[in-house]
């Protein structure tokens, strides 16, 4: 009896069995294996060795076309990135799409995936006419999700219409790689991944079998005629995407494009790249007219009303090689509930109890009776530890009813025991605090060195400040612990007490 083909495959991690089972033995995931089938063998790809039956299929001996050349003889001058058309989408490339890269862009449904390649495709489209190129280059749109028309329609809707830009609606892969082969376009785009099928194996649209096929075809294709293709890939539920983990694996570059549906900012980020650096972002506005790139998003993550009030606080967060602005907003009311109320959006919840916590032991500020309500604008997040000084000291100005001035700004983590810890690349925050008009921040202390004679030894044990940091523009009040800082920030009980005593009767 032959031996039966099927196999469960997990999509997490890969793992492979003869039998079904609920719970991968592997990753521990639920409700990821699926049933997959091996793909058939095309005619004449199998040969027969001497001395073999035909039952023992071989690999078939191909004569190389080209010799292996040594590194140091292969050019690259010839290489010549090609531009989306937004500096921020070349900078999360890497500088580019590189010729024969294939890109998988994944992202939760509504998010603009299919807008951004589409945009994407007509500044190709136009950047090749702007190059002179060849009349016949073109750009190919392959659809499998929407008819030509309904493609024309968003084009038309996002100013993307070019004549050298070819829409297709099939999901055929055999179409798909035909017009590859006949048009031979400047750049590819398929949207999506799991919506081709391949009719030479087996398997659902969207299954394991299928879009590592798909996959793989258009890799292929892609690299034998140095062609740029971009994959849309759906994700799970849980964020990650969707299809078998060997999909990232063999394509070239990964980028997740995320964002709150609530917002209109979209972020952009590299989580793979053979060409360039992963610690990219991208910053884009999502409108009804369709995406457009945020060079400076500053201006985004701040409030422009410029009134002093209570509870705002300011930090600065790194996300790739940028500096980006968070202002944190925080509301203290008296609880009615026997356990006080505690909401936070884009701040770690368990941080936030934990820097409570902190405040009452070491600030001399208690919030655990109270109703905390702690938010971020414009959907920034300020899960980062340095972020913790400036939820600490909005915390407090809640609290006491005291604002916090709108040129001073809090950088620094916070540790259990009251301390304020150094953060990394400080300086780069800095600098860009002093581009947005901050004069003031609040930072951690800096450790002062003695000065050493040339041989070593201390010289005379008086200590300099060459150690500590200066920015141009900015005044820097370090702080060594939470209840220093608050001080600094005239954020201490005793601040309230005044403030309650100058209230007029009846307040």
């Amino acid at each position: 009896m032959a031996k039966s083909s099927v196999q469960y495959v997990c999509s997490e991690c890969g793992w492979s069995g003869s039998k079904w089972v609920g719970k991968c033995p592997s990753c521990g995931q639920w409700g990821t294996v699926n049933e997959f089938h091996e793909a058939r063998a095309a005619a004449g790809s199998r040969t027969a060795a001497p001395g073999r039956t035909s039952r023992t299929p071989v690999a078939a001996v191909v004569r190389p076309e080209s010799a292996a050349k040594p590194m140091t003889e292969i050019s690259t001058d010839s290489v010549r990135r090609l531009s989306t058309g937004f500096g921020e989408f070349d900078r999360v490339l890497g500088g580019g799409i590189v010729p024969g890269s294939v890109t998988l862009i994944a992202g939760e449904p509504g998010i603009g995936k299919s807008t951004l390649l589409l945009e994407t495709a007509g500044n190709v489209a136009q950047e090749v006419i702007d190059r002179g190129a060849d009349e016949s280059s073109t750009v190919l749109y392959v659809s499998g999700e929407e008819s030509q028309a309904q493609v024309r329609m968003r084009a038309q809707r996002v100013g993307a219409v070019q004549p050298n830009l070819l829409l297709a609606a099939t999901t055929d892969l055999a179409t798909v790689l035909g017009l590859i082969e006949e048009e031979r376009p400047a750049f590819v785009i398929a949207d999506s991944a799991q919506t081709i099928v391949s009719q030479d194996v087996d398997g659902v649209s969207g299954g394991p079998t299928q879009v590592r096929e798909v996959a793989s075809a258009l890799i292929d294709s892609a690299k034998r005629l140095d062609i740029p293709v971009m994959l849309v890939g759906h994700v799970t539920k849980d964020g990650a995407v969707a299809g078998p983990r060997t999909l990232e694996h063999i394509v070239d570059v990964v980028c997740q494009f995320e964002g709150d549906a609530e917002t209109a900012l979209r972020m952009l980020r590299a989580t793979k790249n053979r060409f360039g650096p992963t610690d990219e972002v991208g910053c884009f506005d999502m409108s009804g007219e369709g995406i457009e790139e945020v060079a400076d998003p500053a201006g985004l993550f701040l409030s422009s009303d410029d009134i002093e009030v209570e509870g705002p606080c300011v930090t600065f967060t790194v996300d790739g090689q940028r500096s980006l602005p968070v202002e944190v907003q925080s509301l203290v009311t008296k609880s009615v509930l026997p356990t006080p109320r505690r909401a936070a959006n884009g701040v770690d919840g368990s941080r936030l109890a934990m820097l409570i916590a902190v405040l009452s032991r070491h600030g001399g500020i208690s919030l655990l009776n109270d109703d905390v309500y702690v938010s971020t604008i414009a959907g920034a997040q300020a899960r980062e530890p340095a972020c913790d000084l400036a939820v600490a000291a909005s915390l407090a100005s809640a609290a006491l009813g005291v604002p916090i001035p709108r040129t001073t700004c809090a950088i620094g983590e916070i540790s259990l025991t009251g301390q304020v810890r150094p953060v990394p690349r400080l300086e780069s925050r800095l600098r860009e605090a002093v581009r947005l008009g901050f004069t003031t921040a609040i930072v951690p202390a800096t450790k002062r060195r003695k000065n050493r004679a040339a041989d070593g030894s201390p010289s005379g044990g008086r200590r300099t400040n060459d150690s500590r940091l200066h920015v141009d523009g900015m005044t820097l009040v370090e702080c060594s612990t939470v209840r220093d800082a608050l001080k600094a920030l005239d954020l201490t009980a005793r601040t309230m007490k005044r403030s309650q005593a100058a209230a007029p009767d009846g307040d």
